[in-house]
């Protein structure tokens, strides 16, 4: 395994960093708000939300958006997964997740449609934030993909319809960036339905993406 390495990452402007700082100081007063009044952890979609126009600058430098240090021994492959659902958002899919785990949302980042998130929101979950394991797969090859795998998740059916032209293009950025600053190669970004047993971003997903097939199984 690749011994770990100090990030060499871009420095965001200042008006970016005055936003990250507020919306990290937000978050974890929310946290402990949450911790005090309920008398237990808060759930674990404590993420960042980012809107669709600040998510375009989030998407293509998504590596400094962490609160731990940057794991990338850890990192080998991206994963991409739709919600299966028409709409959704990060606690909706969480409860989804909550079938296969009790920790909280599986994937790392998700980008909204328009229905329950705005068109293009990146919501930059806790496990990207805390560089942890996803709970995404499933399979025989399962324990290496959750390892090592970041995930992404669009919302919607890509067996019924397509994704908005918002979210590919938050979804390009956003692989495009983790493969340039994690030295990832094309092959490594792979489709869930290469993973398991699935139809798994859904027929819909747009062909040559990445040089991929459609999400047929």
């Amino acid at each position: 395994m690749a011994a770990h390495r100090s990030p060499s990452l871009p420095v965001p402007g200042a008006r970016v960093r005055v936003v990250w700082v507020s919306l990290m100081a937000s978050m974890t007063l929310v946290g402990a708000l949450l911790l005090l009044v309920g008398g237990g952890p808060a759930p674990r979609t404590d993420g960042l939300s980012i809107a669709p126009l600040a998510s375009t600058t989030i998407a293509s430098d998504p590596l400094t958006q962490t609160r731990r240090p940057l794991d990338r021994s850890r990192w080998q492959a991206v994963v991409i997964h739709h919600s299966g659902s028409p709409k959704g958002d990060p606690a909706s899919i969480e409860k989804e997740n909550l079938g296969r785990s009790d920790q909280g949302l599986g994937h790392h980042f998700i980008i909204g449609n328009g229905s329950g998130m705005d068109d293009g929101q990146v919501h930059i979950g806790y496990r990207w934030l805390d560089q942890l394991p996803g709970r995404h797969a499933s399979g025989p090859n399962a324990a290496f993909y959750n390892d090592s795998a970041i995930s992404i998740c669009l919302v919607g059916d890509g067996n019924r319809h397509a994704f908005t032209p918002a979210q590919i293009q938050q979804l390009t950025s956003l692989v495009d960036s983790l493969r340039r600053q994690l030295d990832l190669p094309a092959d490594r970004v792979l489709l869930y339905s290469d993973v398991a047993r699935s139809a798994d971003p859904g027929r819909l997903f747009p062909a040559g993406l990445y040089g991929l097939p459609s999400g047929r199984p």
